[in-house]
């Protein structure tokens, strides 16, 4: 049988530490690694809380071709989808935190949804499934 999953998804931002300072600092999600692998570059994951299954490799940009793709990477779509067992719960502490959404929650027949930012410009869904 072959067992397979998605580690990482690669997160490109300006800065390690701004970003970590974000999804570790705000966001409450766990630094996973943050090891130097030499000439500025360093190997930088995050998870949200109470999962293991897969995680953003925060990656900084290097170059005009990186740097123009931060916030870009999904050419202006929702990319990343935040999933949680209490959207309420979530919600107002994102909010309370200054995370910035761009709509008011609404429910669709999948579950209760949001689209936020992050401050490098990524579109986020926050959702609670109601259903798989």
């Amino acid at each position: 049988m072959v067992r397979q999953a998605l580690h990482a998804v690669t997160l490109v931002v300006p800065d390690y530490d701004a970003a970590i300072a974000f999804y570790v600092g705000d966001l409450g999600f766990r630094l996973l690694d943050d090891i130097d692998l030499g000439g500025g570059k360093r190997w930088v994951r995050v998870a949200p809380p109470g999962d293991d299954s897969g995680s953003l490799l925060l990656a900084r940009a290097v170059g005009p071709e990186q740097e123009g793709a931060i916030g870009h990477q999904t050419g202006g779509r929702v990319g990343f989808f935040l999933s949680t067992d209490d959207f309420a719960r979530d919600h107002a502490a994102m909010q309370a935190r200054g995370v910035i959404f761009e709509e008011a929650p609404r429910h669709e027949v999948y579950g209760t949804v949001a689209v936020w930012n992050d401050p490098f410009g990524n579109r986020w869904d926050l959702v609670e499934f109601t259903r798989s």
